[in-house]
């Protein structure tokens, strides 16, 4: 599976709301990051939907290289 481009180094928490569902940018060349804004066009990425399953603070990855999308884990450390 390719990877999208490293839009930044250090995963963004969000507070996500019970029930409803976030577009995570996969591609990384969204300027709303960790957020979809439709940039992927003409590209072979599509936004990955994250429906909440409760309210809470989550870390959305912003370098791509995660293993366990949309959630940070980690890869950005690895170099």
């Amino acid at each position: 599976m390719i990877k999208g481009k490293r839009a930044g180094d250090t995963p963004i928490g969000i507070n996500v709301l019970e029930g409803k569902s976030y577009y995570w940018c996969s591609c990384g060349l969204s300027t709303k990051q960790p957020f979809c804004d439709g940039s992927h066009k003409d590209t072979a990425f599509k936004p990955l939907i994250f429906k909440a399953d409760q309210s809470k603070k989550v870390f959305f990855c912003t370098c791509k290289q995660t293993n366990d999308s949309p959630m940070c884990d980690g890869s950005h450390n690895v170099k």
